[in-house]
């Protein structure tokens, strides 16, 4: 790994990302603006994975829903059920988290002492 890639990332990954923000931005307001919803809800939770293996597969599978829902004419809560959080968090279950990370820090400093 490059220093230029150490300081600001995979430029690879970047354009994954954005491809997937691209996607997102095709579809249907109603579901982009849910994808935009989920996605603040797994940033600001802790919920999305610290790995962008584990982040593409997640918002890749949700935007494969999303698309198909969009296709097919369904509500997103058929998708996803009435307690969308709760399907969001149960998607991320098998993952490490940015809140398992952090969580596991501050116990590490308590724990020390600091």
């Amino acid at each position: 790994m490059s220093l230029f890639e150490k300081i600001i990332g995979s430029l690879e990954d970047k354009r994954e990302w954005k491809a997937m923000e691209a996607r997102a931005r095709e579809l249907p307001s109603e579901y982009h603006n849910a994808y935009k919803a989920i996605q603040k809800y797994m940033w600001t939770a802790g919920g999305a994975p610290t790995d962008w293996k584990g982040t593409k597969r997640i918002f890749d599978g949700i935007l494969d829903l999303l698309e198909q829902a969009a296709a097919e004419g369904k509500k997103i809560t058929d998708i996803m059920g009435e307690d969308v959080a709760a399907f969001c968090d149960e998607l991320v279950k098998d993952e490490q988290t940015w809140k398992d990370k952090y969580r596991k820090k501050l116990n590490n400093t308590i724990g020390r002492g600091e």
